[in-house]
């Protein structure tokens, strides 16, 4: 993890070769890697693992009501993925009220001593989509308790403000429906958000492939946070390889800058000093 000079909203900041480091920060947690990956669906723990290397992923998410901590019932994913090498973000999946949300975020501050808590409060259980009116209020709760608070929340501008305003650092609205692998149903919202809040904006859910985490980075996302894409592949390590390189690649054509779509063709080779003949 690095110690960017100013990596808030994900700004680059220059290193001491004059090369770009993009980085950037959610809370009091700085990071380089823009890619974070959960634990749920791969085969093993050591596969998990394998891939979260592959991935370059700092942050890790598990889901805090399926996940073992007890040495006596069995392996522990903890004892795998270590949390001295990656920042682990407990998470709230499976609760569908606000009220389970906090409580189950609680016990993840017990267990694992951090106040980061990805907040999921989820309405459907069919689609998966959040719950919005329960996630501000469980998110207002969390916050008045002390914690850093990730809300998972649907792809619409004025929820991701309210959330901003009442002290997330960071919004996370979805791409597509959770494990759908459809990629960016919505960039038009997505790109309203990126203009309308300042706090990180992470890209949550839906993406299937290296193409969909680089499309979401050229908008603008500050981060990426995907498992399904991953665990379900053919190949998981080498997709985890793959989303690796989308992100790193759309985030550089993103600080590039792309050049102007034009209607008509320009020219490549300059007419000056052409021969004639």
């Amino acid at each position: 993890m690095s110690n960017p000079a100013k990596t808030a909203s994900g700004e680059a900041t220059k290193g001491n070769s004059g090369t770009e480091i993009s980085g950037w920060q959610v809370g009091e947690w700085k990071f380089e890697s823009r890619l974070i990956i959960g634990t749920g669906k791969y085969e093993s723990f050591e596969q998990n693992l394998a891939c979260a290397e592959a991935s370059g992923a700092e942050m890790i998410t598990v889901a805090l009501r399926r996940v073992n901590f007890d040495a006596a019932k069995g392996p522990r994913l903890l004892d795998v993925i270590s949390p001295k090498k990656f920042v682990i973000l407990p998470n709230t999946a499976g609760c569908y009220t606000a009220e389970d949300a906090v409580t189950t975020a609680r016990l993840g501050r017990e267990l694992l001593e951090t106040n980061l808590i990805k907040l999921e409060v989820i309405g459907d259980e069919r689609t998966l989509f959040p719950d919005v009116p329960a996630t501000l209020e469980a998110a207002k709760t969390l916050i008045e308790d002390g914690f850093t608070v990730l809300p998972y929340i649907t792809d619409d501008p004025v929820a991701c403000q309210r959330l901003e305003a009442m002290g997330c650092p960071a919004v996370m609205p979805l791409a597509a429906p959770i494990g759908s692998g459809m990629g960016i149903r919505n960039a038009a919202n997505l790109r309203i958000i990126l203009e309308t809040v300042e706090v990180p904006v992470i890209v949550d859910a839906g993406v299937g492939t290296a193409s969909d985490a680089a499309v979401a980075m050229e908008l603008g996302a500050t981060a990426l946070l995907m498992n399904t894409a991953i665990a379900h592949a053919k190949d998981p390590l080498k997709m985890a390889m793959a989303m690796k390189q989308g992100v790193l690649a759309g985030r550089a054509a993103y600080e590039a800058g792309r050049m102007p779509q034009r209607l008509y063709a320009s020219a490549s080779s300059p007419l000056d000093g052409t021969a004639t003949f």
